[in-house]
């Protein structure tokens, strides 16, 4: 790359970015945000204080993902609940979640990053105070999956704007770091808060995310870019919004619906040939459509499709991890449910302390070096946890899986997220975001569903051992990772 009036230019020899291959990109002007993010010192970065905003959006949004779990029983007794529909509380929100992202994405780099951000924080708040005063089971199920949906537009314009904003390198890095540290934060102090709130009472669990909801709205109207004005809009592919967000939302629902049912149940094959029938029917769509919603060539770069496979494993191997270890502790060992939230703070911390720089060393050594370390150490954690026992001490056999985790999670998710988004025209940043998002959660549905089939098998075929279960299960989430291993190889630069 050299420089041409102060702003990067690729060199005439080097091949055409996706942008190119893609169709030509829109005009921007140096003064626009998207010129920003394309060239380092063009002009400055929000600042320190619009990254907070968008870091408690990722913190409050973590938090929502794991404080529900440990406040279930206590929805069941209140609101008399049955089993069957309990799940659905934690099912709704993941079914609207990863159904939504896609679309999310996109309507972010149309109408503006900045815009849909605050709607959907304005939205989250909202409806968590709806969920926190439901006087039934089913409003509160209806509640989590609009809430989901909402999450589904948040995630994808809270990224985007921290990529088309942040220019590539270091200060990117170390932005990303940021926001991969309180997501972790949040999905750690989730456990732990979610067990404590419990304790006075289980509404306070949904009325957690609130004052941060009210927060991030205020200060991100003040604080956030706005969005670039002049620029022509493109029309949302509707067909293609229509196709993608039913496939998915079909795949979801079959794949948390699986393990109650059977795999190989005629409902399960039925629900997984029909999603499979209209995501066939979207690819067609898109393959036909001059401005479509998901570009297939954007799908098959090499960084791209490394990265999206790489948080397809990483993802579902720790969401199976996390409930593994829940089990085990609760189960096994017998710890309340607070002892067992306390048992990961050590992950959390040592996140924390990593992953700020993390982005920093992935753009002094290399992104590819970096997620191969970090699911390196992924894999040694998840090993470490066959050494667990009926007795088993925590200090010597607990602790060193949660801190070795929490090293490799900071290395891993920053790294990531940096690959999927380089080299990304700003106006497809959104996008970036919300596929990278979206195999990361269709990836947690079905590790999860793998492993809690194989867990109940391996129970059913050993009665004696009650650790039986948790030592097959340990053995697909560490298969896992060495799968997301190889994938990371397409992540590596060519010669």
């Amino acid at each position: 790359m050299r420089k041409r009036n102060g702003i990067l230019a690729p060199k005439p020899t080097e091949r055409p970015g996706f942008a190119e291959r893609t169709g030509p990109a829109e005009p921007t002007k140096p003064t626009e945000p998207a010129a920003a993010g394309s060239a380092a010192g063009a002009s400055p970065s929000p600042g320190a204080l619009a990254l907070l905003v968008l870091c408690a959006a990722h913190f409050m949004d973590a938090i929502d993902l794991s404080d529900v779990g440990v406040a279930l029983p206590a929805i069941q007794r209140d609101l008399g609940m049955a089993s069957g529909s309990l799940q659905w509380v934690v099912s709704a929100y993941a079914l609207g979640y990863g159904g939504f992202l896609l679309l999310g994405g996109r309507v972010a780099d149309l109408f503006g990053r900045r815009r849909a951000f605050l709607t959907a924080t304005a939205v989250f708040g909202a409806v968590s105070v709806l969920g926190a005063l439901a006087p039934t089971g089913d409003l509160l199920i209806a509640a989590r999956l609009v809430k989901g949906i909402a999450a589904g537009f948040l995630a994808p314009a809270a990224l985007s704007l921290i990529t088309t904003n942040w220019p590539e390198g270091a200060r990117r890095g170390r932005a990303l770091g940021w926001y991969a540290t309180a997501g972790a934060c949040g999905f750690v102090g989730g456990l732990v808060l979610g067990g404590v709130l419990t304790e006075l009472s289980w509404r306070l669990v949904f009325a957690l995310p609130v004052p941060i909801a009210v927060g991030a709205l205020l200060a991100g109207r003040r604080l956030l870019p706005a969005d670039p004005r002049g620029n022509t809009r493109e029309r949302l592919d509707v067909p293609g919004a229509l196709t993608a967000t039913a496939a998915l939302l079909l795949l979801v629902y079959a794949l948390t619906q699986a393990p109650a049912h059977g795999w190989l149940s005629a409902r399960t094959l039925v629900l997984l040939a029909t999603a499979t029938a209209v995501l066939t029917l979207f690819v067609r769509i898109e393959s036909r459509t001059r401005r479509p919603l998901v570009p297939l060539p954007f799908l098959t770069r090499r960084a791209t499709a490394g990265a999206n496979l790489t948080i397809f494993a990483m993802w579902g191997a720790y969401t199976s991890f996390a409930f593994l270890a829940t089990l085990y502790l609760q189960n096994v060992l017998d710890w309340t449910p607070l002892q067992t939230a306390g048992a990961f703070v050590p992950l959390g911390l040592a996140n924390g302390a990593l992953a700020p720089f993390a982005g920093r060393l992935a753009a002094r050594f290399g992104v590819h070096r970096m997620i191969t370390a970090g699911m390196l150490l992924l894999a040694l954690s998840y090993g470490l946890f066959f050494r667990i026992g009926p007795d088993s001490p925590f200090l010597t056999v607990v602790l060193p899986v949660m801190v070795v985790n929490g090293i490799g999670t900071a290395a891993t998710f920053p790294a990531l997220n940096m690959s999927a988004v380089t080299g990304v025209p700003d106006r497809d940043q959104g996008l970036a975001g919300a596929v990278l998002n979206t195999f990361m959660q269709i990836g947690g549905a079905v590790v999860l569903a793998l492993v809690t089939a194989v867990v109940e098998a391996g129970r059913r075929g050993d009665g004696a051992d009650p650790l039986a279960g948790y030592a097959l299960g340990t053995g697909v989430i560490v298969a896992t990772v060495l799968a997301g291993l190889a994938a990371a190889v397409l992540i590596r630069p060519r010669s």
